[in-house]
């Protein structure tokens, strides 16, 4: 369910001298000067993600280099093959890291003169899902077919997602600046007379799972792993310059 909340706004006023008088009162500008209220209003949509990213890792170890490659390149095709089986397309599986690193014996000496004592292959692969619900079989699938670790799970809004809700989100923000705009002007015995300026700003972040919750998924069994996305805050930003008089 998506809702809509307001946010407390500063309001600064300013005084805009176009014939550069600084420190002129405000009742007392000639008439070339603008006599503005500079106010910043904020509008939040609270909404649930539509999409999530999932970063799987394949890592394999054997004191012959080769052996560990060929040994995490299957595992690997068995992962993506099973998670093309499960409905994902080559557009939802991306490999975003591929490492060889040699492990050392620590003798105490230096690194560079110890003996390799077996080769560590990464392979990671990033899954884009287009239905968040299916994170944790998802997850499940790939560790029952030789994945062995999680990296990160983020979700977040679509791009569809974000235009249809911005129109929204903007005139919650627009609205907030007006009402504290109309509020200051009255305080200082004055109204709204015009807009000189508008400008406008929007964010939003993902939310992501902390690493720590990967080993429990990773090490769990039997039923689908519950993987539950948290709410995304949408938020524009809006600054408008206002005429008083």
């Amino acid at each position: 369910m998506t809702m809509i909340r307001k946010t407390v706004l500063v309001v600064s006023v300013l005084l805009v001298l176009c014939a550069a008088c600084a420190g002129t009162a405000l009742g007392a500008v000639d008439g070339g000067t603008d006599k503005v209220l500079y106010v910043t209003g904020t509008g939040k949509i609270t909404t649930e993600p539509d999409r999530a990213m999932v970063s799987l890792a394949v890592e394999t170890e054997d004191s012959n280099v080769k052996t560990a490659q060929q040994a995490n390149a299957d595992r690997m095709n068995a992962v993506i093959a099973a998670l093309t089986k499960a409905g994902l397309t080559s557009d939802d599986l991306k490999t975003t890291g591929y490492s060889i690193y040699p492990v050392r014996e620590d003798t105490g000496s230096s690194i560079l003169n110890a003996k390799v004592k077996y080769y560590r292959v990464t392979n990671t692969l990033q899954v884009t899902l287009k239905d968040v619900s299916r994170v944790g079989e998802i997850i499940d699938t790939a560790v029952a077919n030789g994945a062995d670790r999680t990296d990160y799970i983020s979700f977040y809004v679509s791009d569809e997602k974000q235009e249809m809700l911005r129109s929204e989100v903007l005139a919650d923000a627009v609205g907030t600046a007006r009402s504290d705009a109309d509020a200051v002007a009255r305080a200082l015995g004055m109204q709204i007379t015009g807009i000189k300026e508008v400008s406008v700003g929007s964010y939003y972040p993902p939310v992501a799972y902390d690493r720590a919750a990967y080993a429990e998924m990773n090490g769990a069994s039997g039923a689908t792993t519950p993987i539950e996305p948290d709410t995304v805050d949408i938020t524009a930003t809006v600054s408008i310059t206002y005429l008083i008089g």
